[in-house]
C-alpha cells in the first residue's frame, strides 16, 4: 500500500502555511460506515431467503478468550487451497431495502492439516442463506467423506462464522465449503463497497474493492489471514456496458477470470465500472490504466502509463525476476481509502495518486503519481509474489517497497534526484515519532497485534520510513548492491510467506559470497538492534578527545521507557565521515563508547550522505568550524548533509547556529528541512507574545531567498528549470507571506483577485496554486471563501479539488471555519476519503484548532463510529488536533478526553493518543525552559 503519510510537496508546503508540522502524511483518509439496516435482513431479495445471524451469547461475555472464536487469530488446524468466487453487484438502489447490494456464492476447497470438528472462517457484514438448515454446506473431495454440520453461527466481535460438526475432518484430507450470501455495497471505503461520481450532468456507481488489511471478509467467507495463500476463480455477474476488473490475466468469457496465483485474501481485488482505459505493453505483459471516461480522454492517464513500463523493466532486473502476471491494471477511483493499494495485477489508486493533468497539475502532483506508481510496482514482488507471514512484520512489506520506489522513480525521472528527497520525506519524518518513548520497534511480538484495529496501527511512519535507512545500513556496505540477496529470497519463498529472520539468512549468505566482504557481526546481530528495539541513538563525537558514544535519542531525555530492549538499547552503528572535506575510512561504533581519529583543526561530518539511521553531535568547537565551513562555502558539504546539519543542529545543539548560512542557501532540501523545524518554533509560540518578534526574526530570514526567486523568475513570469527549484520557489512565497511580507501578500491577493475576476481562466501557475489559494483566503473574508467553495464543486480534476480544499481552511475567519468543519461531516459536500484530513487541515490553522479540537471532542462518538474504526488516518486526526498543545490546561482536557471516550474507543488511534500525550507533556518543558531565552535572543537579533 502506498505510503499513508505521504502527501505532494505543495501539499506539505500547505501545511507550513496552516501552522502544522510539514510532514509526509501515509495515507490517506477513510472511513468506517456501516449502514446495514438489521430489521432488512429476513426480507427476501432477488429469491433469495436471507438468515438473520447471530453469534452466542455466552461468547461476547468472557474477559479471557477460551474458545477457538473468541481469539483473533485462526487456528491452524485448515488451510486453504482454492477458491471459487462469483459476485454480483447491482449498481442500483435494492427497492425492498433502500439499499446498494451485492449477492455472492463462495466455494473454497481446503485442507484439513490436523483432525478437527470445528471450521473457522472469517465473515462480517454479510448475511448468509440458509443451506440445508445451516449457514454453509459441506462436502469432501478426493474420497473424503464430510461430517454433518451440528451447528453453525456468527461471532460478531471476533469477525468469524463458526461451523461445529458431528464429526471430525481428517489431516490430510481435503474439502469444500460453500455458502451464498447477499452484502451491503455500501460506500464506507472496504471490502466490495461502491463509489460515486458525476460525469455528463448524471451520477455514476463503481463497484469497487479493498481488502487490506482485515476486510476481504466483508466480501466473501475467507480465510483471511496473510499465510492463508490461495488460488482465486472469480466470476462477476455485471450489467451490459460495464466492465468487469479482476486480478489476473485476461477475461475468458465476459465475467470470468482466468485463475489467479497463489496469493493472500488481502490483494484480491475486483471492480465493476463503466471506466475506459489506454493501453501499452511490454514483451507480453499488457499494461492498462483505468479512469472516469471524461479523465482518460483528457489524457489524464498518460504519464503514470508513460512511466509504469520503464519502471517495470528496472524492477524487473533490479530483481533479477521476471514480472509474475501477464497483465497489469491500474486505476483511478473516486473514494478509496488509502493513496493506493497494490493488489495483484489490479492496482487501485486515489485519482490523485494516478492522474496527471500537466495543464492544471502542479509538479508535486507529478512527483506524486510517479513514487506512488513506483511504490506499488516494487510491491508486485516484494509482498504480493513473497508476503509477509503476520502483519506484526508489515514492514517487509512496506519498507522494502519504500526503499525501492526511489530507485525506480529515479530511474524513470533521472534529472530529479528524487532520492536526495529521502531525508525530508522519511528520515526527518520518522525521527519525529521513533524519539518517543511510546514507539514500538519494527518488529513487534505477534501476540501484539491481533485486533484489526492493532493491524491498522502498524501501517505508521514507523513500518514505511524507518526501515529504508535500516535497509541502507547494509546496502552502503556494498553486498546488497549486487542483489543476490534479494534475488534468492524471492526465488525460494515465492508464493510463499516469511518472516524477518528468512531475509537476514539471505543477506548473510550474501555476505559470505561476495570477495572481500567482511562485517564485524552477522547480519542478524546488526539488524536485530535496529529491528526489535525501538528509537535510534545519537552519535556524539568528541574531536577534542577523539571519544565517540552513542545513547539512545528521545524527544524528552527526562521520558521513561517502559518497553524493554534485549539490547539495552545500544546499535551496531556504521560511521561514514569525512574530515576537511576528504572522506575517511568507515568506522564501525560496537559499544556504547569508542575512539576515533576525528581530532585536530578540520571540521568533521559523520554519516555522511545519511547512510545510517541516527542523529549525530559534536563538541562546540566542531559545530563552529562546520559552521565557519558552511558561511564560507556550503557546496563543499553534500547536499544531502547540509539538510542533515540543519536538523541536528535544531534538536541538539542550536538553532542560532543556522542563521548566517541559512541566509546563503538557495537549494530547497537544506531549506525545507529548516523551515519544518522553524515550524516547531511558531506552533509553540503562535498563540503568545513570542510570536510577534519571533515573526520579525523570521520576515528578516526570508525576505532575501523570496527575492531571489522574484529576480530569477523576472517577477514570477517564470518557471524555474531546476526540479527542487520549483520546490523551494514555492517554499519563498509560502514562507514570505505567512511571516508578512508584504510583497507577498499583494502578490498572491492580486493572483487571486484576477481569477475572481474571470473565473473561467486561472491565471495561477499549478505550481503555487496550493500556496496562493490559501494565503489569499486567509487575506480574504467571505467573499473569497465562498468563491474557492464554488471553484471546488466546480473542479472536475482531483488534483485542484484537493488544492481548493485544503485551502479553505486558510480562513481567519472562525464562523467560516465552524461553517467548514460542519460540511466535512456531510459526505454531499466533503467525499468521506477526505473528511478527517479536512478537520486536519483546519486544525492546522491556528484560529481553527481550538475550533477543530471542541468539534471532534463534542463528536467522538459519530465520527469513531462512522469514520475511526480501521482508518489508516485516523491516528493523523489525533495528530493534528493536537499538535499545538503546550500548556498544563491542554494537557488536562487531552487526559480528560481519553477518559471520557474510553468505551468508545479509538481504532487505530490508540497509539496516536498516547503519543499526543506524551508529546504535550515534552513542548511543556521546552516552553518553560526555552520561551524567555528565545524571546531574548530573537529580541536582540531584531534590533
Amino acid at each position: 500500500m502506498a505510503k499513508g503519510f505521504y502527501i505532494s510537496k505543495n501539499m506539505g508546503l500547505a501545511g507550513l502555511l496552516m501552522g502544522t508540522v510539514a510532514v509526509v502524511i501515509i495515507i490517506a483518509l477513510a472511513a468506517v460506515y456501516d449502514k446495514e439496516k438489521t430489521k432488512n435482513q429476513n426480507k427476501p431479495v432477488d429469491g433469495v431467503a436471507m438468515l438473520t445471524t447471530a453469534s452466542p451469547t455466552t461468547s461476547s461475555t468472557l474477559s479471557t478468550p477460551k474458545d477457538p472464536w473468541e481469539h483473533y487469530r485462526l487456528p491452524d488446524s485448515l488451510s486453504p487451497v482454492s477458491y471459487n468466487i462469483t459476485l454480483w453487484p447491482r449498481l442500483v438502489v435494492n427497492a425492498s431495502t433502500g439499499l446498494y447490494i451485492f449477492t455472492g456464492q463462495s466455494a473454497v476447497v481446503f485442507q484439513c492439516k490436523k483432525d478437527t470438528d470445528l471450521i473457522v472462517i472469517h465473515c462480517n457484514k454479510l448475511n448468509l442463506t440458509l443451506l440445508n438448515g445451516h449457514h454453509a454446506r459441506l462436502t469432501g473431495l478426493d474420497g473424503a467423506t464430510a461430517p454433518t454440520v451440528k451447528t453453525s453461527w456468527l461471532q460478531v466481535k471476533t469477525e468469524y462464522l463458526v461451523i461445529q460438526l458431528n464429526g471430525k475432518l481428517t489431516a490430510g484430507k481435503s474439502y469444500r465449503l460453500s455458502t451464498d450470501f447477499q452484502g451491503e455495497l455500501a460506500d464506507d471505503l472496504k471490502g466490495f463497497y461502491r463509489s460515486e461520481y458525476t460525469e455528463d450532468g448524471g451520477k455514476k456507481v463503481v463497484a469497487t474493492s479493498q481488502m487490506q488489511a482485515t476486510f476481504a471478509r466483508k466480501a466473501f467467507p475467507c480465510f483471511d489471514e496473510p499465510a492463508m495463500k490461495a488460488v482465486f476463480h472469480i466470476t462477476l455477474i455485471h450489467q451490459r456496458g460495464t466492465v468487469a476488473l479482476s486480478n489476473d490475466g485476461t477475461e475468458v468469457t465476459m465475467t470470468r477470470f482466468e485463475p489467479t496465483k497463489r496469493m493472500s485474501t488481502y490483494l484480491l481485488a475486483f471492480i465493476v465500472s463503466d471506466f475506459d482505459h489506454i493501453t501499452g505493453s511490454i514483451e507480453n505483459n499488457n499494461v492498462r490504466i483505468w479512469a472516469r471516461r471524461k479523465a482518460i480522454a483528457e489524457g489524464h492517464g498518460n504519464y503514470a502509463l508513460n512511466v509504469t513500463g520503464p519502471m517495470l523493466k528496472f524492477f524487473e532486473r533490479y530483481y533479477n525476476a521476471s514480472y509474475p502476471l501477464s497483465k497489469s491494471d491500474q486505476i483511478a477511483l473516486p473514494d478509496f481509502n488509502a493513496g493506493a493499494m497494490e493488489n495483484w495485477g489490479l492496482i487501485t489508486y486515489r485519482e490523485t495518486a494516478l492522474l496527471y493533468d500537466p495543464a492544471i497539475s502542479s509538479v508535486g502532483n507529478k512527483e506524486r503519481v510517479l513514487t506512488v506508481v513506483a511504490h506499488e510496482l516494487a510491491h508486485m514482488w516484494f509482498g504480493n509474489l513473497v508476503t509477509l507471514r503476520w502483519w506484526n512484520d508489515l514492514w517487509l512489506n512496506e519498507g522494502f517497497a519504500s526503499y525501492v520506489e526511489y530507485l525506480g522513480a529515479d530511474y524513470a525521472e533521472p534529472t530529479w534526484n528524487i532520492k536526495e528527497q529521502t531525508i525530508l520525506n522519511d528520515v526527518h519524518k520518522v525521527f519525529a515519532v521513533d524519539a518517543l518513548a511510546s514507539s514500538h520497534p519494527l518488529s513487534r511480538k505477534e501476540e501484539e497485534v491481533n485486533q484489526p484495529d492493532e493491524i491498522s496501527e502498524m501501517f505508521n511512519t514507523i513500518s514505511y520510513s524507518k526501515v529504508l535507512y535500516v535497509l541502507e545500513n547494509l546496502l552502503q556496505q556494498g553486498f546488497l548492491c549486487s542483489r543476490t540477496s534479494p534475488t534468492s529470497y524471492l526465488n525460494e519463498f515465492a508464493f510463499n510467506n516469511t518472516v524477518y529472520s528468512d531475509l537476514w539468512d539471505h543477506l548473510q549468505k550474501a555476505v559470505l559470497t561476495t570477495p572481500g566482504m567482511s562485517l564485524p557481526h552477522t547480519v542478524h546481530d546488526i539488524m536485530n538492534r535496529w529491528i526489535l528495539q525501538m528509537g535510534f541513538p545519537v552519535v556524539t563525537i568528541d574531536t577534542a578527545m577523539g571519544h565517540i558514544t552513542q545513547k539512545h535519542f528521545l524527544l524528552d531525555p527526562d521520558s521513561v521507557v517502559d518497553r524493554p530492549s534485549p539490547y539495552n538499547y545500544t546499535w551496531l552503528v556504521p560511521i561514514k565521515w569525512m574530515k576537511g572535506g576528504v572522506e575517511r575510512e568507515q568506522h564501525w561504533l560496537l559499544q556504547e563508547t569508542g575512539i576515533s581519529n576525528a581530532t585536530g583543526s578540520e571540521w568533521v561530518l559523520a554519516n555522511l550522505n545519511v547512510s545510517g539511521y541516527y542523529r549525530v553531535n559534536y563538541d562546540m568547537d566542531n559545530w563552529e568550524r562546520l559552521l565557519n565551513q558552511l558561511t564560507t562555502d556550503h557546496t563543499v558539504i553534500p547536499l544531502i548533509n547540509r539538510a542533515q546539519i540543519v536538523d541536528d543542529a535544531f534538536n541538539l545543539a542550536s538553532w542560532k547556529l543556522m542563521r548566517l548560512y541559512l541566509s546563503q542557501e538557495r537549494d530547497y532540501i537544506p531549506w525545507e528541512s529548516a523551515l519544518r523545524n522553524l515550524n516547531y518554533y511558531i506552533l509553540m509560540f503562535d498563540r503568545g507574545q513570542a510570536y510577534g518578534v519571533l515573526q520579525g526574526y523570521l520576515k528578516m530570514q526570508i525576505t532575501p531567498l523570496f527575492e531571489y526567486f522574484r529576480t530569477i523568475t523576472v517577477d514570477w513570469t517564470r518557471v524555474p528549470t531546476g526540479h527542487n527549484d520549483q520546490y523551494n520557489q514555492i517554499n519563498a512565497i509560502s514562507f514570505a507571506c505567512r511571516m508578512g511580507v508584504e510583497r507577498c501578500r499583494v502578490l498572491t491577493s492580486d493572483w487571486f483577485r484576477e481569477w475572481m475576476l474571470n473565473p473561467d481562466h486561472n491565471p495561477i501557475h499549478p505550481n503555487l496554486k496550493k500556496t496562493v489559494y490559501c494565503n489569499a483566503i486567509a487575506a480574504g473574508g467571505v467573499e473569497e471563501w465562498d468563491f474557492a467553495w464554488q471553484m471546488f464543486k466546480n473542479a472536475t480534476v482531483a488534483t485542484e479539488a484537493a488544492k481548493l480544499r485544503s485551502s479553505l481552511a486558510c480562513t481567519k475567519v472562525p464562523w467560516l471555519l465552524n461553517r467548514y468543519l460542519d460540511y466535512s461531516l456531510d459526505p454531499a459536500k466533503i467525499r468521506k476519503q477526505d473528511c478527517t484530513s479536512t478537520i486536519n487541515y483546519i486544525a492546522g490553522n491556528v484560529v481553527g484548532m481550538p475550533l477543530a479540537w471542541d468539534f471532534i471532542r463534542a463528536r467522538w462518538n459519530y465520527i469513531y463510529t462512522e469514520y475511526g474504526g480501521g482508518s489508516f488516518s485516523f491516528s493523523n486526526l489525533i495528530n493534528s488536533v493536537t499538535r499545538r498543545f503546550s500548556t498544563e490546561f491542554e494537557l488536562k482536557q487531552l487526559k480528560q478526553f481519553k477518559e471520557d471516550n474510553a468505551r468508545v474507543g479509538f481504532g487505530s488511534g490508540t497509539l496516536a493518543l498516547e503519543q499526543a500525550i506524551e508529546r504535550t507533556t515534552a513542548n511543556i518543558k521546552w516552553v518553560a525552559e526555552n520561551q524567555e531565552h528565545v524571546m531574548k535572543w530573537l529580541a536582540n537579533e531584531c534590533t
